[in-house]
Parts: structure tokens; C-alpha cells; sequence
């Protein structure tokens, strides 16, 4: 079992396994929701997944549409603020963010994605891949029809 938490520990979750992938985006609104050069996430089943106590203190802040769909959607603790995992349990999949976690996922990141908009301060240093917007799309339309 793998634990989490938000800074003031009043959002608490448990995870089973982790799937991956464990991506590190650099597009602007995740800078901006992580407050960082890039937001580190790691996918989960639901299934895998389940809030031990504080899914009520959970907001949700979403963004505009920019192309298509889905919507940008941030959630996090009303109490400190943290980044959180979606508490929509109507999905079949979620990203935890990667910094809540309070255990080692025993992962490690897969891949740095949407490079080509990432901050201009930022070097990337490691030899993961690096993955521009069409590269990432291509990725993942693979993924869906395999």
C-alpha cells in the first residue's frame, strides 16, 4: 500500500499500484497550478485508488477551453492549497501528483512531455525522452488502439 497526503494532512489517499506513466509536463498551466518548472504525475486506476479522509475539503478550478476537450481542471486542499488527486470517482483513470505521495511509487519518471512550450529558465538535465506536443499526441493515440 502506497500513502499520500496534502501539506496539512487533512486530504489523505491510499494506492494500490501504480500504472504509469509518469510523466513531468512543462506546457504553461501546469507550471502554473505546481508553481514549478514542470508538474510530476503519476497514473492510477481508480480502482487502485480511494480517499482514506479529507475528499471534502477538495475544490476544483477549471479553466477555459483552449482547443478541445477536456477542459484544464486543478484540484487541490481548500486547507493549504496542495495539488490533489481528482475526486471524481467516475473515471477510470487518474493522475496523482507525484509530490503528495509518502511513499517511494517504486517508479520512476517515464518521460518529460510538451518540451517545446516549457519555461525558458528550465534545462533539462536527465536522458529521458522529450516529448513536443505532436510527439505526445502521437503517443497516445498509439496507446488507445493497442
Amino acid at each position: 500500500m502506497f500513502r499520500g497526503s496534502c501539506l496539512c494532512g487533512g486530504v489523505r489517499f491510499e494506492i494500490t499500484r501504480f500504472i504509469g506513466p509518469f510523466e513531468l509536463c512543462h506546457c504553461s498551466r501546469c507550471r502554473k497550478a505546481s508553481g514549478s518548472a514542470f508538474d510530476a504525475r503519476i497514473g492510477v486506476n481508480r480502482a487502485d485508488f480511494r480517499f482514506v479522509q479529507g475528499e471534502d475539503l477538495i475544490e476544483t478550478f477549471e479553466l477555459p477551453l483552449r482547443e478541445s476537450p477536456p477542459p484544464y481542471r486543478t484540484h487541490f486542499c481548500r486547507c493549504c492549497g496542495s495539488p490533489v488527486p481528482d475526486p471524481n470517482n467516475d473515471t477510470a483513470w487518474l493522475e496523482v501528483p507525484a509530490g503528495l505521495l509518502d511513499d517511494d511509487p517504486q517508479l520512476r519518471p517515464d518521460r518529460h512531455i510538451l518540451v517545446n512550450v516549457k519555461s525558458p529558465w528550465f534545462k533539462i538535465m536527465d536522458d529521458l525522452p522529450q516529448l513536443d506536443r505532436a510527439a505526445l499526441m502521437k503517443l497516445r493515440k498509439a496507446l488507445v488502439h493497442q
